[in-house]
């Protein structure tokens, strides 16, 4: 033990007692999924807190020189210990420690919610040092030096009691019942129309439903809730009554009790506290103090739902008995609360052999080549995580947790699989919503992390290319025949529904007739058939010709009327198809269309290839319209349109960019405008200030001497050179966030171009310069098979459950979470995302 106790003297020094805001992770490893449950433990580092399994210790170890690891293991306690610990608990439950509740609160991490340590384990913890993997334990530091025995003392305690960065970032005290004061609660207008409510007995005043009832606290009406998107819950009326009066605020009945009440705002679209409810439940009569609850209030709906999570039954294929599947590329994900959208996305993507070769192939120059703090690397905690999906490692089927881990038992459909905590706190860093537990829009994930790829891809392989394609559009002024061609950059085909081609229109149309009628009479209404949308019909609706009304033509120079076509100037090796079923009613409340369509499994759009500039065709000459302003005074600032600019800029537009666009077409309104935009976005001067014709510096241009050096040396600082940094803060009037999104966003015209501190190639004019080649492009054949599609079940992208189906050696594979199955019926027809790869002749 002198020898321990002497390596120890040695390393103190690299021994550190984690203080307030240091990052521990002891429940994860920065290069893998191992954490302290899995074999061999998890290994701490004692002077960085970066935790590494078994298989990367050694690799940490030989790069920093660290010797002193706190290594912690977790062992699943048997069904014996459990059932001894319960029968303690019970017999304490008079003095001691309660025995364990079901959550009352719809709440992460604080009294009365969910439990997130839903196993229970024995943990051990010793100190390993290495390279000899020598073990200290508790008995042994109390025979060291006083100086070594309390600083490695410290520091084990202050690891154990740290919460790891995984807790602290999705595992957070979260409390869903934390309600605002309404807005209308203080001055809420309230009818004295003579209503009185009685204490029980209700039902709907329209349709005769008696629960999930809600009573309007201004004119006491007492009408059904919402319907959900299973067909239960209530018949929408509260809510019609509501957009038909405007009347915000309503009480579920059966829920109040002298402590409080469901209370529902409409115009917030929120749960609300109502600080005068006594009084407004009076005027309906109505006693708050001797009321009981017979109801489920929201939040134990919600509860009730949030425990139903992950459950098989309420995903597609429900009704057929699904054979799990093991091995690699058949790992499950963790569902981190609400964090499907990312595991379907993730799924999809590492099945496609760009991001493999990009990050599991290079999976050890990655690693290698790692910094400091690998917890932070996009590459690679991108490469751990298709690591951890593709090698088959985490493919195995999970314990029981009624099992004894010693048992040997029937696997059950749930993997062991991968929790990416770590990516997903990485990718949402920063984001408004996906740095949230709350559920997105797998569409806006995927394009967030493909613009993630581009901006970590700048030189090398980019994955992302697989995906990228070029977008014609052709503008035709139908009073002089003349076009315009523009090019877009895209990288999803979003493709309309078009109700009114539904196949069975009749079927329908004869349900409305039912429904309306059981409106009237005060009867249940049936469940809505499916609309049937040929996909023909949807691809028809993207590549039919679109009328421009007010468009302003440069050839006629005024408004007249033209067509706009969209079609493929460049065909990606993938192809990603969104089916646009999420859209607003006209009373602008989110719905989502229920539809099914044929979308099929090959798809050829050879058809839909641009074709460019035709013979004898004329263009549209560039050229702005007359100058605003009069001409016998020095230039000034135009005279523009402040409700136009104002419009383009709610559409998330640069203002810079709304001015000139509302300058360019002469303030002739916001569709010629938006035309426009849509034809300029491109423009490497987009968003630079507006500079009118006859001012002193060039278009898109500000002084050299105006630019910060300290935002000069910040992109610099990135890789980037002093005249690709210049090129940025000009084009984004020096915002140094916009400018690093700008630079990141034209990576090929800045590497193409020579770009100097005066806007300007040193040699050659201006006309004699060959134009910056466009971005780099993949194209092919424009015939492709199905691969994969993700499916969306609920209201919302906000809310409801994702899972997606990958076509894995000719068998359908269904993705839900933690559970991978062979799929029995993949309903190809109701999904949302839809993955294509090229047929390659």
């Amino acid at each position: 033990m002198t020898e321990v106790s002497e390596i120890l003297k040695s390393v103190l020094s690299t021994i550190r007692v984690p203080r307030p805001g240091d990052r521990v992770h002891k429940d994860e490893c920065a290069f893998s999924f191992a954490s302290p449950e899995s074999d061999g433990g998890l290994y701490v580092c004692m002077n960085s807190f970066l935790g590494f399994g078994s298989k990367y210790v050694e690799r940490h170890h030989a790069k920093t020189g660290q010797r002193a690891y706190l290594h912690i293991t977790r062992t699943r306690k048997t069904q014996e210990q459990k059932t001894a610990e319960n029968k303690e608990d019970d017999s304490n439950s008079g003095s001691g420690d309660p025995p364990k509740k079901k959550p009352t609160r719809l709440a992460i991490g604080i009294e009365g919610g969910f439990d997130v340590e839903q196993e229970q384990y024995q943990e051990e913890v010793k100190l390993v040092l290495f390279p000899d993997r020598q073990e200290v334990t508790s008995d042994d530091l109390a025979s060291m030096p006083d100086v070594v025995r309390e600083r490695v003392s410290l520091s084990m305690a202050g690891l154990q009691a740290a919460d790891s960065v995984s807790h602290t970032l999705q595992v957070q005290q979260w409390d869903g019942e934390v309600r605002q004061e309404s807005k209308h609660a203080a001055e809420l207008k309230q009818l004295d129309n003579g209503v009185k409510i009685p204490p029980c007995g209700w039902k709907c005043e329209v349709c005769d439903l008696q629960e999930n009832l809600w009573m309007n606290l201004t004119d006491g009406m007492v009408l059904c809730g919402r319907r959900y998107f299973d067909g239960s819950g209530g018949n929408n009326h509260a809510l019609l009554h509501y957009q038909q009066t405007g009347y915000p605020l309503a009480v579920k009945l059966g829920t109040i009790t002298p402590d409080g009440a469901d209370v529902y705002s409409y115009d917030e679209d929120d749960m609300v506290l109502d600080s005068k409810l006594p009084e407004h439940l009076s005027h309906f009569g109505i006693d708050m103090m001797t009321m009981e609850k017979t109801e489920r209030t929201m939040t134990e709906l919600e509860i009730a739902v949030n425990q139903r999570v992950g459950e098989w039954e309420v995903i597609q294929e429900s009704g057929t008995t699904l054979r799990p599947l093991w091995g690699p590329g058949l790992t499950g994900m963790k569902n981190l609360g609400n964090s499907c959208y990312l595991n379907s996305v993730m799924q999809v993507l590492f099945t496609i052999p760009d991001f493999q070769t990009k990050y599991v192939s290079n999976i050890d120059k990655i690693f290698n080549e790692a910094p400091s703090d690998p917890t932070q690397d996009f590459k690679t905690q991108v490469a751990k995580l298709g690591y951890g999906l593709l090698s088959g490692e985490y493919s195995k089927p999970a314990p029981d947790p009624g099992d004894d881990p010693n048992s040997s038992t029937e696997p059950r459909g749930d993997q062991v699989g991968i929790a990416p905590r770590m990516f997903k706190a990485l990718v949402g860093r920063g984001h408004p919503e996906f740095s949230t537990n709350r559920q997105q829009d797998a569409q806006e994930f995927l394009l967030h992390f493909i613009n993630m790829v581009e901006r970590n891809c700048r030189s090398g392989m980019n994955p992302s290319e697989a995906f990228r394609f070029l977008v014609e559009e052709k503008i035709v002024c139908q009073q002089s025949q003349k076009a315009k061609y523009t090019q877009r950059v895209d990288y999803i085909v979003q493709l309309p529904v078009p109700m009114d081609q539904a196949t069975n229109m009749e079927e329908l149309q004869e349900a409305e007739r039912h429904r309306e009628e059981a409106e009237s009479s005060g009867a249940p209404p049936s469940a809505a058939p499916r609309a049937k949308i040929p996909f023909a019909s949807c691809l028809a609706a993207l590549s039919e010709p679109e009328t421009l009304i007010d468009f302003w033509s440069s050839a006629v120079q005024a408004k007249t009327t033209a067509t706009k076509t969209t079609r493929f100037a460049s065909f990606p090796d993938h192809l990603v198809i969104q089916i646009k079923k999420f859209t607003f009613g006209l009373d602008w409340v989110p719905k989502k269309l229920d539809v099914s369509i044929d979308v099929p499994d090959t798809l050829d759009l050879s058809a839909l290839r641009a074709m460019g500039q035709q013979p004898g065709e004329e263009l549209l000459p560039e050229v702005a319209p007359l100058p605003l302003m009069t001409p016998d005074v020095e230039v000034k600032a135009p005279v523009l349109d402040d409700s136009t600019v104002s419009q383009l800029c709610e559409m998330g537009f640069p203002l810079e960019a709304c001015r000139k666009a509302v300058y360019y077409t002469g303030n002739t309104g916001i569709d010629a405008a938006m035309n426009w935009v849509m034809g300029h976005m491109e423009d490497p001067d987009f968003s630079a200030p507006l500079v009118l014709p006859g001012s002193s510096s060039a278009p898109g241009t500000t002084p050299t001497e105006s630019l910060p050096e300290e935002h000069l040396v910040t992109i610099v600082s990135m890789g980037f050179s002093r005249d690709q940094a210049t090129r940025a803060l000009r084009a984004t009037n020096n915002v140094l966030e916009r400018a690093v999104d700008w630079i990141f966003s034209h990576l090929d015209d800045l590497e193409s171009m020579d770009v100097s501190e005066g806007g300007r190639s040193g040699g050659g004019s201006e006309a004699s310069r060959e134009p910056p080649p466009g971005p780099h492009v993949h194209d092919g054949t424009g015939k492709y098979e199905l691969f994969a599609f993700i499916s969306h079940m609920g209201t919302s992208t906000m809310c409801g459950h994702y899972v997606c189906h990958i076509k894995k050696d000719q068998q359908w594979v269904i993705f839900n979470d933690q559970k991978v199955c062979a799929s029995e019926k993949p309903p190809k027809d109701l999904g949302y995302l839809y993955f294509y790869r090229r047929v390659v002749e």
